[in-house]
């Protein structure tokens, strides 16, 4: 892995993650040679299983706020690309260590940032819309400084991003490395965990185990969802776009609904009937969120091309296997119940 060929050498921090092991897919699917570098406590080595015999594809685990492994930092090897990914993105994952959130959005990226520097790479950081905060501007463009509390629950995240944002283009500013930021709104689609606390794979997991749909306050707030497929696509593009000094670049869907129209959407096309419960609104949610992806489609040519009703069939096919009980075995007496996680609190409007 450590030596040059034909294809690119990449480094994607956060690799087994739900975006990070579809961007692995699409990497190696253009010919690059790709090592994941994961510490999986929200990714998952089942995400990565398709690639055991690929023999362009490798992985390192590692936690991004200690020092990088020797095996990165010594020698000749040169990456030509670093996305950093690393970091939980659903609340219930990123509150549950709220200090290790926060050293990693710091600490990591300031680590994979010296490791661009070092070794000469175009360096991608995965920031969130979640900079945008609860916005008094909509849609958000990237202008927007945004209205984030930076003492709130969601502080670890929000401003760990914001502040991994500020990092990334110091190291542009003083010409230490090339550098490119996504700001990524609510993403779905296969290898989402059942139990991320988001509102898809909650409206989703809840429908197939035929338990009544949660909903967090009037279910009026609005989200965009962007297919996976399509975000990758945005990444790449920004990655490989030859202008430098582009600033932070939204990527995200910019068709708007209410949650409860997410909910009637899901269970369309279940085929469930389900009631709905509502929850306290979870502290600091977002009241409206979408897009303006002016930028990405005037600079990079990209805009989302996947519908809703698209993207959800597979995801919740994706889901449906995920979640469904085990096959008999010869000794069906021991075999065990299948059991949809319990989703937890949820902000739906994490990415």
């Amino acid at each position: 892995m450590m030596t040059n060929g034909t294809g690119k050498l990449v480094l994607v921090a956060g690799g087994a993650g739900f975006i990070g092991s579809h961007l692995c897919d699409a990497l190696l699917s253009e010919g690059a040679r790709v090592l994941c570098l994961d510490n999986f406590r929200t990714g998952r080595k089942t995400n990565l299983r398709h690639l055991e015999r690929e023999p362009r594809f490798d992985v390192i685990e590692h936690d991004i706020i200690d020092p990088l492994p020797r095996s990165l930092t010594a020698g000749r090897a040169r990456f030509d690309r670093i996305y950093n990914l690393a970091c939980p993105a659903s609340p219930p994952h990123y509150q549950a260590d709220p200090e290790h959130t926060m050293l990693t959005n710091v600490t990591g990226t300031h680590h994979l940032l010296r490791l661009a520097e070092a070794k000469g790479a175009r360096f991608l950081l995965a920031s969130t819309s979640e900079v945008y905060g609860d916005p008094d501007v909509h849609p958000q463009r990237e202008s927007y400084w945004g209205n984030v509390n930076p003492t709130g629950p969601r502080a670890c995240y929000d401003e760990g991003k914001r502040a991994a944002e500020a990092l990334t283009f110091d190291y542009e500013r003083t010409g230490r490395a090339a550098v490119r930021v996504a700001r990524i709104f609510n993403t779905y689609g296969p290898r989402m965990r059942a139990d991320d606390g988001r509102v898809v794979s909650n409206v989703v997991c809840q429908a197939l185990a035929g338990e009544d749909i949660t909903i967090y306050g009037d279910g009026s707030q609005t989200r965009s969802f962007c297919y996976v497929d399509d975000l990758v696509d945005g990444l790449m593009r920004l990655m490989e776009s030859p202008e430098n000094g582009l600033g932070p670049v939204n990527l995200g869907n910019p068709h708007e609904m209410t949650i409860a129209e997410l909910v009637k959407r899901v269970l369309a096309l279940t085929g469930v009937t389900a009631s709905v419960v509502s929850r306290p609104l979870p502290v600091d949610d977002p009241r409206r969120r979408r897009p303006d992806i002016s930028v990405a489609d005037q600079r990079l040519g990209w805009a989302p091309r996947v519908s809703l009703d698209q993207g959800l069939k597979p995801t919740i096919a994706w889901f449906a296997e995920e979640i469904a009980p085990p096959r008999e075995t010869a000794r069906p007496e021991r075999a065990r119940a299948g059991r949809v996680p319990s989703p937890a609190p949820a902000n739906s409007s994490a990415s």
